[in-house]
């Protein structure tokens, strides 16, 4: 993609999406969030992108399941990143409805309004790696304080797209659901979109919560001084990616997605950048934080004892390797948060 061009971000005042957009305007593009604002946090993370680049951002405060309003943003679309979305496993057990609207008929009603365009406007979706259910036929044994596969080959690459799908949860079902629209409107009707099924995703502007970012949810609690509640033993292990190489790997993408239509990338930090909850409490000790209190509950429906994403897909399509190991991305996102102060650490967005 270079200067001079349009995008949309849906949901672009979240977590992911204020990293994006920051970037996207940074190198002269002008962007389009559409946002509701609905969360707590999120309309200062509105503010700050205004603050940064002017009128290079333009909001739209609206819900992404109205066709109208999107019709009106897209018009002038010259590549759109799809990231709105209710993104927490509980809150979809509690209002399954909801979650469904939220991801699976606005997705559907998105790629609705840009086949109306008659026009390749270049698509990514970002799904998750819940799409591949809790992964219940992987042996895995305890070592030290991490789960981890029996299988050596797995043990070294991690899980790649061949895995079959396996919706579990309400949240599963409808991020995948809309996954698989995505890739089918690609093949189906043509249109340049794909797909990122992404593992754990932290950095600056994130204010975690135990339901949706966990990594920045733990540095908060031990910033604030308050116990962490670990549901499980806290062995499980996750790939965790830093949110400035995981930009990097939408631009990429999106910049050939009429070569990349229809294609589901896997996408985490890999094998080279996995922890566990009982390691990032270690690490965040070692960075000089006290270590919280930790209480443990029943592990929760849905959960993955161990995940990790091999990204050779991606890798060989465009290039893309990691930069930010897990110390050192750990590290900026505890400074970012403790520069926040009080008023960051009183946020409960799970964007």
């Amino acid at each position: 993609m270079s200067a001079g061009r349009h995008a949309v971000v849906t949901g672009g005042a979240g977590f992911i999406g204020t990293n994006l957009v920051h970037r996207l305007a940074g190198e002269g593009r002008d962007v389009a969030v559409v946002d509701s604002l609905a969360r707590p946090g999120v309309d200062r993370n509105r503010r700050w992108l205004e603050a940064e680049h002017g009128d290079r951002v333009s909001f739209v405060r609206g819900d992404v399941r109205d066709s109208g309003l999107l019709r009106s943003v897209l018009a002038d679309a010259d590549e759109v990143f799809h990231l709105a979305a209710q993104v927490a496993v509980t809150t979809s057990l509690d209002d399954p409805l909801d979650d469904f609207a939220t991801n699976l008929q606005a997705t559907l009603t998105l790629l609705e309004e840009l086949r109306r365009l008659r026009r390749p406007v270049p698509l990514l979706f970002t799904s998750t790696n819940k799409v591949y259910g809790s992964l219940p036929d992987v042996q895995l044994e305890r070592v030290a304080d991490r789960w981890l596969p029996v299988d050596p080959r797995l043990r070294d690459h991690g899980v790649d797209e061949t895995r079959p799908l396996d919706f579990c949860t309400p949240y599963g079902c409808s991020k995948g659901g809309a996954d698989q629209y995505v890739l089918d409107y690609a093949k189906t009707y043509g249109l340049p979109a794909v797909v990122f099924r992404m593992s754990c995703i932290y950095g600056p502007h994130q204010h975690g919560t135990e339901d949706q970012g966990w990594v920045a949810h733990f540095v908060i609690r031990a910033l604030a001084g308050d116990p962490v509640t670990i549901y499980g033993d806290g062995a499980q292990v996750r790939d965790i990616l830093f949110a400035d190489d995981l930009v990097e790997a939408m631009l990429r993408v999106v910049g050939d997605a009429e070569a990349l239509a229809g294609t589901a990338f896997n996408l985490g930090g890999g094998p080279d950048r996995t922890i566990s909850l009982l390691e990032l409490l270690d690490l965040i000790e070692d960075l000089g934080c006290p270590r919280p209190d930790v209480t443990f509950a029943p592990e929760r429906a849905g959960d993955q004892r161990w995940y990790v994403a091999d990204t050779a897909r991606l890798r060989a399509a465009t290039g893309w390797r990691p930069a930010v190991d897990v110390e050192t991305g750990v590290g900026e996102l505890q400074r970012w948060l403790a520069s926040a102060g009080s008023r960051a650490l009183a946020v409960t967005d799970p964007a």
